[in-house]
């Protein structure tokens, strides 16, 4: 597939598929509900049109799995969309040799893209991180890249960086968030570089980063995983220009849930994916809790959530 390609079959809605496990003792990858997930989510319309899927991202716990794991979650995923939706694979490691193995085991399974993030632990450069990013294009260079600024966890990327992995033909996908400060770094490099990449929002600017001027056109969504209808209606309001409606959807039906996680993140436990799991339980699909050391939120903020879903309208829910 060529870039041009690859960077149209990554617009539409960013979906982090959350890992299942048992609940067992050593929490072994529940296959079959990891199937039902993908299987929801292709089931209610999400597909190509309006998604590609994230196989053992964050929301995936892809830090506490070994390479098998991740790769056989890739596996699962891509088994089950059988086509219908391009999927990514979550490719973060502090290692070049591993990112290397994972670029080319994405690449045989039938991954459409792997995603990419600078190592974290140590404080690496950018050239470092250029490196990095260099390793996996040539270990896989059918594979499209998907890089990703967790600024948060390791080296910020720069807009200087970002003018550097332009040159690399693979990199098709920039997952973008920043820091908010008064030079716009989310806004400078979101406007100069919509044509060189396919914009991923990462964060939650969707009615201000879809406008013309910006032409982000792909958007990091935890609410497709237990409300798959909004993320379509989010891509048609998307298409329709309809930046009110959006902006709506962002602080009615978006902004509760993200409150929410925030809290549980302050007050309870850290990690991803914890709360997408408990919002899917709520609606009827097989859940769990994540790996430790993120702790099981289920029983504490059961009350909470569903509160939350029935606030934003969310379907499915009990009576």
């Amino acid at each position: 597939m060529t870039p041009e390609q690859l960077k149209a079959d990554l617009e539409g809605c960013y979906v982090t598929i959350p890992t299942p496990f048992a609940d067992t003792e050593d929490f072994p990858v529940n296959e079959e509900a990891l199937r039902s997930y993908v299987r929801f989510l292709t089931g209610s319309g999400l597909t190509r049109d309006y998604a590609t899927f994230l196989a053992g991202g964050a929301a995936g716990d892809f830090s506490t799995m070994t390479f098998d794991e991740r790769m056989r979650v890739a596996e699962i995923v891509l088994d089950e969309v059988n086509g219908q939706v391009p999927v990514a694979v979550g490719a973060q490691t502090t290692s070049t040799l591993e990112l290397k193995r994972l670029a080319k085991r994405a690449s045989e399974l039938g991954a459409s893209f792997i995603q990419v993030s600078c190592p974290y632990y140590f404080t690496h450069t950018e050239a470092d991180f250029e490196e990095f990013i260099l390793a996996a294009a040539e270990a896989a260079p059918d594979i499209g890249i998907i890089v990703y600024n967790t600024f948060w966890t390791s080296q910020g990327v720069s807009f200087d960086m970002v003018e550097r992995l332009a040159k690399i033909p693979s990199v098709v996908g920039l997952k973008w968030a920043t820091p908010r400060t008064d030079a716009m770094e989310f806004e400078d490099v979101t406007s100069h570089f919509s044509d060189r990449f396919t914009v991923i929002d990462n964060n939650l600017f969707f009615a201000y980063s879809a406008t013309p001027a910006m032409g982000a056109r792909a958007f990091e969504v935890h609410n497709c995983n237990f409300w798959p209808e909004w993320g379509i209606k989010l891509i048609d309001e998307v298409k329709a220009g309809n930046y009110a409606e959006i902006s709506r959807m962002l602080v009615k039906e978006a902004m509760p849930f993200y409150k929410l996680w925030v809290d549980i993140e302050q007050n309870y436990t850290s990690g991803d994916g914890y709360l997408d799991k408990l919002c899917m339980e709520l609606v009827g699909l097989p859940s769990s809790r994540c790996r430790p050391p993120t702790r099981d939120i289920r029983e504490t903020y059961r009350d909470a959530t569903l509160a939350m879903l029935r606030e934003i309208g969310a379907p499915r829910l009990p009576a």
